[in-house]
């Protein structure tokens, strides 16, 4: 079997049912606000190709899920811009096996594209009403995902320890229970701040920590005991 060139990967097949006007935008999603981008990983633009992105925004607003922009999901919650569902799962060098965690689940996106790389996902949502949505949207789907409802600043202790860990709200500071939950290897990528956020990855080698900084980012703020709620 040949290995798939990045100008396969930039042209998606499509969906079963699907318009050729959805496959085209998809297309120009990827070209265009991802690969144009630097996000050069083939496995990544294969996951991100595979996942219809249309089916995880509100049916109202399925002719802007490629667009380069996130989009309002309910509850104040948004699902993010392509590119930086490509870029975080990129810097989360996801192999296939890993124990993935996505914090907040939103629509599930972010939990189906990790899936889609062959990771074992498990995903925390803080609004239950998403949570369940979400769980009925990727089981449907076929994606095998794990989905609880539960404050994300705790993590998911009992499905620790975790390869790779995908935050998709801003704390103001890093939670201690994500780094604890990393596996020797693992990486945390995950936005912090406030008014000013940045997107941060942190690795566990050898009993130690590592961190750096990668881009400003804005996200909607992570809620529950991040915010001092219980």
């Amino acid at each position: 079997m040949s290995t798939p060139t990045q100008d396969d990967l930039l042209a998606p097949e499509a969906f079963p049912g699907e318009p050729e006007v959805t496959r085209r935008a998809r297309a120009r999603m990827l070209e265009r606000q991802i690969a144009a981008r630097g996000v050069r990983d083939p496995r990544v633009l294969a996951a991100m190709a595979a996942v219809p992105r249309h089916l995880f925004v509100p049916e109202r607003l399925r002719d802007e899920a490629y667009a380069d922009h996130p989009l309002p999901i309910g509850h104040d919650v948004t699902i993010s811009q392509p590119y930086i569902v490509a870029l975080m799962t990129e810097l989360a060098q996801v192999d296939p096996g890993d124990r993935a965690l996505d914090v907040g689940t939103g629509s599930g996106y972010q939990a189906a594209v990790l899936a889609a790389l062959g990771a074992r996902v498990s995903s925390v949502e803080i609004i239950e009403p998403l949570a369940t949505k979400a769980r009925e949207r990727l089981a449907k789907l076929g994606y095998d995902v794990e989905v609880r409802h539960g404050d994300g600043w705790a993590g998911w202790p009992e499905r620790a320890p975790f390869d790779v860990i995908i935050v998709a709200a801003a704390p103001r500071e890093v939670p201690p229970a994500l780094v604890e939950q990393l596996a020797e290897g693992g990486r945390l990528v995950i936005p912090v701040g406030g008014a000013e956020q940045e997107l941060q990855v942190l690795t566990r080698r050898g009993g130690s920590i590592s961190r750096r900084t990668e881009i400003p980012v804005r996200f909607v703020p992570m809620t529950g005991k991040a915010q001092g709620g219980r």
